[in-house]
């Protein structure tokens, strides 16, 4: 009877823990999306935490010359993201969003904070299209056979990394104002 209820019990666990394991395995869609929200909760909140004042502030002392201001750090940032979202569905990005300079009439802090949130809602939309099956198969057909990214992955990884960099250079702005990013604050 011992012998019995531990063999039950090993088949038990056994049948569950597949079962548990199914449910903790993430689907490709999923894991870029992990990435992207934290990007975006990092970038989301270094823009909020510049004073609308200093959204015309780019670096003027040393080797500067022509650098992007806060502002335009955010909207470059920003269009890509949208741009990279659109090549991943197979779709053609706008000409402020090919050009990575984003809307002319966005200009104030509150619409360039919803031009920000709206690329990464974006990306959100796009990776959940992707799929083991389409994850790395070609989605521009003018790029098959060339050196330049054209699969799902590279275009949301491409977005990620490219926010982040530009999230560098906006902890630098933030800091030259005194400005103590909310991610060094947790």
């Amino acid at each position: 009877m011992k012998n019995a209820f531990r063999i039950l019990s090993c088949l038990l666990i056994t049948v569950t823990s597949h079962i548990a394991l199914a449910q903790t395995r993430l689907t490709v869609s999923q894991a870029l999306d992990f990435w992207i929200s934290n990007s975006e909760k990092d970038v989301v909140s270094a823009a909020d935490a510049m004073p609308e004042a200093k959204y015309s502030f780019a670096p003027t002392a040393g080797e500067f010359t022509g650098a992007r201001t806060f502002a335009e750090q955010i909207k470059h940032l920003a269009a890509n993201n949208y741009r990279m979202a659109a090549r991943m569905l197979g779709q053609k990005p706008t000409p402020d969003q090919e050009a990575e300079t984003g809307p002319d009439a966005v200009r104030s802090k509150a619409e360039i904070l919803d031009y920000l949130k709206g690329s990464f809602a974006a990306l959100h939309r796009s990776a959940a299209t992707v799929t083991a099956k389409n994850a790395v198969a070609p989605v521009l057909p003018e790029r098959v056979g060339t050196a330049r990214q054209n699969t799902r992955v590279q275009f949301a990884v491409d977005a990620v990394a490219h926010s982040y960099d530009h999230y560098g250079q906006m902890v630098e702005y933030l800091r030259m104002n005194g400005i103590v990013p909310p991610a060094s604050r947790r």
